[in-house]
């Protein structure tokens, strides 16, 4: 993924929401998405853990 892709993002207790990533951030542990959602245009940031799994919060939307 890289900045300006559609992405979908998971949140608690709400389905998959649509955002577009605005940074990306790598670190040792996985990488950081700051997403621009329709409520937080500025962004909101989510991470991705290397290992994946139930640590996977950002997905590419298929085209």
């Amino acid at each position: 993924m890289k900045i300006n892709d559609r992405v979908y993002v998971k949140t608690d207790g709400q389905e998959r929401r649509e955002g577009k990533i605005l940074l990306i951030e790598t670190f040792n542990e996985g990488i950081m998405y700051l997403v621009s959602l329709p409520e937080y245009p500025g962004g909101i940031w989510f991470f991705n853990e290397k290992e994946g799994g139930d640590g996977i919060f950002v997905s590419p939307i298929e085209s």
